[in-house]
């Protein structure tokens, strides 16, 4: 019997302590759909899953008291594994009104985050945090005498089981069920576990832990199901994204959609125009591009590469109107490209389109250090959450080399109306490589933002400058765009900017004025 309860006790702090690390990946998948994906985010999420666990060691420690004995020690640990399950379900029956009440209250994106996480994941790592202790002690009891090698056996599965519930949440779960799914499965495992302790320590616990998940379980469930809590928002939740499909033709009276990746609308996509470009900086891309090049001469040369694919609205739309063009594109997520083509109108076998699911850098890297590209378009940036690899001076040099010398690199940035800080280190450092590197913002942009808020930029690199400083499309809707003076949105006395590199590039401090400022709701 001793063993068998040993056993019963390892396989308890295993899979409590997989449950845990589950939660904590998990958690990161169910607040990007509202707050995007950053290092702020998981900073705030490992740290408040942290506390948690450390709080209920203490408050384990204390329920762990010498007097307590196998039995009073087993109710406990269906106490808290209990708890533990009821926390996770809340988390997930709340989420969507929690968030959204957030959001709309006007506090600073970090700020936003880190009560998100606490509200929602605190409990949940609290309580299983009290089984390691519980379950420890009780481990000890059977092998009084061997103390050392118990204590040194109970942390090391205690570690394997987080070890596994990480590998097991990243690589299997959340492909295989979703986040909701997965979270759902958490739930699941403590209300087994929570019975299986209950029922060891006798009839009446079992009878005991089975009321009381009925009585407060229930209620949630039925509370969920009215909200759909239990569903997920994610047409498409990937290895990367949770990929969201919506409807565009009440906007824009015409048949077309949208992708949602995370929090951000990546691309609109018009069924029978592929040239009608919704989004403005895309739309920049083509209308920049045709004043240097001739994309409607039939038989003339032209070549693009695409860092992010995303709904494809630019590719889509050259390999439709462009003759001959060559268009490369690098994706790394192949269930964003599936969604476009069965979504989207992509045609993935379109003449020209040649699409890679691979890191953008790694694929340019294994491209011949020749000019072959008339254009190449940096749309890998996710709202705030930059890939740095994609903005140091050792990327830009191998963009450099692959460009025509009449050719030019564009990409989309994120940040604020006032001081630019992120901005002006990425034009700082293209300067460097590049003869020209110009600025521009559609004109109005800043319109309705505080002057913390955010805007789009769209940034040009090139070794000949525009002829104009002032774009006015030509095809789709009306917009214009402005070329604008960086220091013109510098305040006095704002610090130099950094050269971006392999080694040091700062982004995300660089951003923290975004990320930590009010929004304004108005």
């Amino acid at each position: 019997m001793s063993f068998a309860i040993r056993l019963f006790l390892a396989a308890v702090l295993f899979l409590g302590s997989a449950g845990g690390l589950v939660v904590e990946i998990v958690a990161g998948r169910l607040i990007a759909p509202y707050v995007g994906m950053s290092l702020y985010t998981w900073t705030a999420i490992i740290a408040v899953v942290l506390a948690g666990l450390s709080v209920g060691h203490w408050i384990g420690g204390r329920m762990a008291g010498p007097d307590v004995d196998r039995q009073s020690g087993l109710r406990r640990l269906a106490g808290a594994l209990a708890l533990a399950g009821l926390g996770s379900l809340l988390a997930l029956v709340f989420l969507n009104d929690l968030a959204v009440s957030l959001l709309a209250s006007g506090l600073g994106q970090v700020t936003i985050v880190v009560l998100l996480t606490t509200a929602l994941f605190l409990l949940p790592s609290l309580f299983v945090g009290m089984v390691a202790p519980i379950v420890t002690k009780l481990a000890v009891d059977e092998e009084p005498d061997n103390t050392g090698a118990v204590l040194g056996r109970m942390y090391a599965i205690g570690t394997v089981g987080s070890i596994g519930g990480t590998l097991s949440a990243g690589y299997l779960f959340i492909s295989w069920i979703g986040s909701s799914g997965t979270l759902i499965a958490v739930t699941a495992l403590y209300a087994v576990l929570a019975l299986a302790c209950a029922l060891l320590a006798g009839r009446k616990a079992a009878l005991a832990a089975v009321a009381a998940l009925l009585v407060a379980g229930l209620p949630l469930v039925g509370t969920g199901l009215a909200r759909e809590a239990f569903t997920s928002r994610c047409t498409v939740e990937s290895d990367y994204f949770c990929i969201v499909i919506d409807d565009f033709a009440p906007y824009s009276g015409r048949p077309s959609k949208l992708m949602v990746l995370d929090n951000l609308v990546h691309s609109i996509n018009d069924r029978a125009d592929p040239s009608l470009l919704y989004s403005p900086y895309i739309h920049f891309v083509d209308e920049y591009a045709r004043r240097r090049f001739p994309l409607d001469v039939p038989g003339a040369s032209f070549s693009a590469f695409f860092i992010g694919g995303g709904g494809y609205s630019l590719p889509r739309s050259w390999a439709a109107t462009v003759p001959g063009a060559r268009l490369l594109v690098a994706e790394i997520d192949p269930a964003v490209t599936q969604a476009a083509e069965r979504h989207l109108w992509l045609d993935p076998s379109a003449e020209g389109l040649e699409i890679h699911h691979r890191d953008a850098r790694g694929l340019l890297q294994s491209l011949r250090p020749v000019p072959q590209f008339d254009v190449i378009f940096g749309d890998a940036f996710h709202d705030i959450s930059v890939p740095t690899h994609l903005v140091s001076r050792e990327f830009h040099r191998e963009v450099a080399v692959r460009l025509k010398p009449d050719g030019f690199y564009v990409v989309n940035v994120v940040d604020g109306a006032r001081n630019p800080q992120f901005l002006a280190a990425l034009t700082h450092t293209l300067a460097l490589d590049f003869e020209d590197v110009s600025v521009w913002r559609e004109a109005g942009e800043s319109t309705g933002f505080s002057p913390d808020g955010r805007i789009t930029y769209e940034v040009v690199a090139a070794s000949s400058a525009a002829p104009v400083s002032a774009i006015r499309s030509i095809f789709g809707i009306r917009r214009t765009w402005q070329r604008i003076r960086l220091a013109d949105l510098m305040d006095a006395g704002a610090p130099s900017p950094v050269v971006l590199t392999d080694d040091y590039a700062p982004v995300d401090r660089l951003l923290s004025p975004v990320l930590f400022s009010s929004v304004s709701t108005e």
